[in-house]
């Protein structure tokens, strides 16, 4: 039995302009103990799947289950089993941390909760900010409150909703290293993020949404397997040639250029220096993950 199950989840908003489909036919299954990824640009679908699966939103056709509950059905169940961290810092501004965190507990009928809680804060960096109220955290430590609140009924999935989006290092390090530990104990993580390092670090498994469709899905190790698996990476202050700058992705100074096989290199490097571009800093790598989904969301069909 899948952890998650979306089978043909369509979903379609009416606009002034008409319908519009925001989902179309999205079907895959996340497996009990996966670390799965969704990725996509902003308004591919990713938030409204995700509000779907939390029972937040309704599917327009199709259907969505959790450790084999019906998110509409049998909606108390689908929603016991799963811990959702959402994109918005949302807090009630009257009670502490701990106070948050012991009301959240009980909205899930669970009681004597503060050993778990006590272990959530510390893994999380805010057992000294449990007496806190959550107006004085910042939006950092808002985020970790965010996490705990997901976590504090030990759910066997957890939705991570772009979780690490605007906070510092060290809570990404720590909020990676308890997910992952978390998921080494046999739960489910789904996660959405821009961090695309993230996501090929910490993702066993990886969907692509473009336009409300699946246009990619496949173990990690496939996908970059699938692209070009060289990029020349290397600092330059001219303007590239149009038929170079055509296939590069420039970011300010830096120029990745992709090559499938070392004759393709030597090319490239040729037409550089015929072209009389000074190339500095010159790195031939592996491509990653981001240069899959460029690629990818570039000349995407279903």
């Amino acid at each position: 039995m899948p952890a998650v199950s979306f089978q043909d989840v369509s979903k379609t908003y009416a606009g002034p302009r008409g319908a519009l489909r925001a989902l179309d036919a999205v079907r895959f299954d996340i497996q009990p103990g996966e670390f799965f990824g969704l990725l996509g640009p902003n308004g591919a679908g990713k938030t409204t799947l995700i509000s779907i699966l939390a029972g937040l939103a309704r599917a327009s056709s199709g259907r969505v289950t959790v450790m084999g509950h019906d998110v509409v059905a049998d909606y108390a169940a689908a929603r016991r089993a799963l811990g959702v961290v959402p994109q918005e810092l949302v807090f009630d501004p009257f009670f502490s941390v701990r106070e948050t965190l012991r009301i959240q507990s009980g909205y899930f009928g669970l009681r004597a909760n503060d050993a778990w809680i006590d272990e959530l804060l510390s893994e999380l960096g805010l057992a000294d900010k449990a007496g806190a109220n959550m107006r004085q955290l910042s939006g950092g430590m808002k985020r970790r409150v965010l996490v705990a609140q997901a976590l504090v009924h030990r759910p066997p999935v957890i939705v991570l909703d772009e979780p690490t989006a605007g906070v510092d290092v060290e809570l990404r390090q720590t909020l990676w290293q308890f997910i992952a530990r978390l998921n080494r104990q046999g739960h489910t993580v789904l996660l959405t993020t821009h961090y695309l390092e993230e996501a090929e670090a910490l993702c066993s498994r990886i969907a692509m949404l473009k336009q409300g469709r699946v246009v990619a899905l496949d173990h990690t190790a496939n996908l970059l397997a699938g692209t070009a698996s060289t990029m020349l990476r290397f600092k330059t202050e001219q303007t590239l040639p149009a038929h170079l700058a055509a296939q590069a992705r420039v970011t300010g100074r830096i120029v990745q250029l992709k090559a499938h096989d070392a004759a393709e290199v030597e090319t490239l490097l040729a037409a550089l220096r015929a072209a009389g571009v000074k190339v500095e800093e010159l790195e031939i790598g592996r491509a990653d993950l981001e240069d899959v989904f460029l690629e990818i969301m570039q000349g995407a069909t279903a």
